[in-house]
């Protein structure tokens, strides 16, 4: 395992490597299979719109319907395989003058310009009505990979890295088995879970939701079966190794051992109903299983217990025009034995909740208008973190955050012709701390979420990144 860890990135980045020396060149219509090609990914796309939403799982990056795709070959479009990718680079700051933007994410240096995401894909999708074999492998080079790193693979204790800030990640590496109606996909995948996507090219916002950044799983590592009978209905279930993890096991030196402790398999799976004219639909997600918590005894041995979310998305198509999403989490974890409990609730629990709203709004084919409002509540302190998930990052006392995070982000999309996308925001962030939480030693000076010393209960952010398909 030591020798795959190590040969695995060498030999994906040659695969790259190969696949854009054999398509140097912008795709040429007559030397290829168009029903290969254009047939992109397992994301509903419409066409001529400047925003391309994402609400289908599993969830994918894509390009736009018509964007040239450089590193498409007709050699490799013969075998069914296609390869693309996207650079997204951007800038933001916040009104304190902060160093850091807080807990916001993926954006989270103030002033300084981040190349967020260099991402590569490579796929072969399975036909529609026949038996047939797939699969896909995701390569992220950017400040975006620590978002998506795996335990055992590109996460601890290997390490990509190149920087403190530029690392390589592998999102997705798996294969398929099966058509487009029944299939068995196999390998390590992006999460069911949530509206959000780690992909810039799936999302119409530059920065994320406190409840994807903090209360989703990125990836899995596992086995998942997809069974969709009808245009209405899909229903995908598996077992997985917990929340982004490769190949790490349970720990040995447990706080709580117990029957079944030893094991993380998790359960995860998703339900999506579409509507007849498939202008709304309802996707329930779920992940549950064992696995650690975070937290330690005096001793330094790990506490391990169930850790169960699930998610609801629900969108709807109003208009030609007008787009409405709804998004609602809930999660928990058993034994995180957090600084502050909530009366009422299991000893050493730790429990999250997110609501998100979406609007988005087409003004013409090239220019959209969007809206998020987001209310997260972190109950015992557990979920987000002072200066965001970066090693180095401001940090607090460490008593977390108990209480209600809420923010408002406004933003457009312009697209200039079909391989690029603008997306300016602007975004308020504030936070209220429970009574309970004050009182037991959390929030003041220097525990805040916010401002150059932590300060701050509240934070103005603008921004701007700039994507190119290729």
């Amino acid at each position: 395992m030591r020798c795959l860890k190590f040969h695995l990135p060498v030999l994906v980045a040659a695969t790259f490597v190969a696949s854009c020396v054999v398509g140097a060149e912008p795709r040429m219509p007559e030397q290829v299979d168009e029903r290969v090609c254009d047939n992109y990914s397992q994301t509903d796309f419409r066409s001529n719109e400047a925003h391309q939403y994402c609400d289908t799982a599993p969830q994918q990056a894509a390009v736009a319907p018509g964007a040239a795709r450089f590193l498409d070959s007709a050699c490799l479009c013969k075998q069914g395989i296609q390869t693309s990718g996207f650079v997204d680079i951007g800038i933001g700051a916040n009104n304190w003058g902060a160093d850091w933007n807080g807990p916001v994410s993926f954006n989270d240096r103030s002033w300084q310009g981040q190349m967020n995401q260099l991402y590569f894909i490579t796929e072969r999708v399975l036909q529609e009505n026949e038996l047939s074999w797939g699969g896909r492998v995701d390569l992220l080079y950017g400040t975006d990979s620590i978002y998506t790193t795996a335990s055992g693979l590109d996460g601890p204790p290997s390490d990509w890295s190149t920087n403190r800030y530029y690392g390589l990640a592998m999102p997705q590496i798996y294969g398929e088995l099966g058509s487009q109606k029944l299939n068995v996909k196999v390998g390590h995948f992006y999460t069911l879970l949530g509206y959000e996507v780690v992909p810039a090219t799936g999302n119409f916002f530059y920065t994320h939701s406190y409840t994807m950044t903090y209360g989703e799983p990125f990836t899995h590592t596992g086995v998942l079966g997809t069974w969709n009978p009808n245009d209405r209905l899909s229903i995908i279930g598996g077992v997985t190794n917990g929340w982004d993890n490769w190949d790490v096991g349970a720990s040995n030196n447990q706080a709580n051992p117990s029957s079944g402790s030893s094991s993380n398999a998790a359960f995860l799976g998703a339900v999506k109903f579409t509507s007849c004219d498939g202008t709304r639909a309802l996707t329930i997600a779920n992940s549950t299983g064992k696995q650690e918590s975070g937290a330690e005894n005096a001793a330094g041995q790990s506490f391990t217990g169930t850790c169960s979310i699930t998610s609801l998305v629900y969108s709807n198509d109003v208009t030609g025009k007008l787009t409405y999403v709804f998004q609602g989490d809930f999660g928990y974890q058993e034994n995180s034995n957090p600084f502050y409990e909530t009366p009422g609730q299991p000893s050493g629990a730790a429990y999250w909740y997110g609501l998100n709203q979406y609007l988005f709004y087409n003004f013409t084919d090239y220019l959209a208008g969007g809206l998020r409002f987001e209310w997260f509540r972190d109950n015992n302190g557990t979920r987000v973190l002072t200066g965001g998930l970066r090693s180095g990052a401001a940090t607090g006392n460490g008593n977390g955050f108990a209480g209600n995070f809420c923010e408002m982000t406004w933003g457009l999309n312009c697209q200039l012709g079909k391989n690029i996308v603008i997306r300016p925001e602007l975004r308020y962030d504030w936070f209220k701390g429970d009574d309970d939480w004050f009182a037991q030693g959390g929030g003041g000076p220097g525990n805040m979420p916010y401002g150059k010393n932590l300060e701050r209960d509240s934070q103005f952010y603008g921004g701007c990144d700039i994507i190119w398909s290729f």
